[in-house]
């Protein structure tokens, strides 16, 4: 483990189970290519932790809005010790295998706006990474290809919109760069 972040690890086993759950939702928010989840496989594996990522409900077309789906399949379900179920958002692509999430000790929710207000009455702790606009859209270029680049422009647009509405770093109790490498 990186020395960098034993302190998350230790604060978020730590932190408070919100009222009436036994799961601790830890979110991960920040910007597309801000380093979210390569945060989140690195403390699934230090956690023992499943993920949940917003990118499994949103898709280019629905960056923003599809969060009233991740709210009845798989939070309040975790919440009520039951398991998530939906079928993945398939981006375009074939369609992806339904997906069901056992509640657990912790459960990641990773993904651009996993710390939106209408998810924090079930998470125990927040984690909003910081990344620099023009890393985060070569980041999304180099894996999403030159041709996604409209396409990750507008997506920046929206989470602008998301990010001045919300103010998600205000309610974080942990804001991180996402371009010093510590959990890469």
């Amino acid at each position: 483990m990186p020395r960098e972040l034993d302190h998350i690890v230790k604060a978020i086993r730590s932190s408070n189970v919100p009222a009436g759950m036994k799961t601790r939702l830890v979110a991960i928010d920040g910007p597309g290519g801000s380093g979210k989840s390569s945060l989140a496989d690195w403390l699934a594996r230090e956690l023992r932790a499943p993920i949940i990522h917003t990118d499994e409900f949103a898709s280019w077309d629905n960056p923003i809005n599809w969060w009233p789906g991740l709210l009845e399949k798989a939070l309040k379900p975790i919440a009520a010790g039951q398991p998530a179920r939906y079928e993945p958002a398939s981006w375009g692509g074939p369609r992806k295998p339904p997906r069901v999430v056992m509640p657990a000790d912790f459960v990641i929710l990773e993904g651009v706006t996993a710390a939106r207000e209408a998810f924090r009455p079930y998470l125990a702790y927040s984690i909003w990474i910081e990344t620099p606009r023009k890393l985060r859209l070569q980041r999304g270029l180099e894996r999403d290809g030159v041709e996604a680049r409209a396409n990750w422009e507008r997506w920046m647009s929206d989470e602008d919109a998301y990010i001045e509405r919300e103010r998600p770093a205000d309610y974080a109790d942990l804001i991180l760069a996402g371009d010093q490498g510590f959990w890469t």
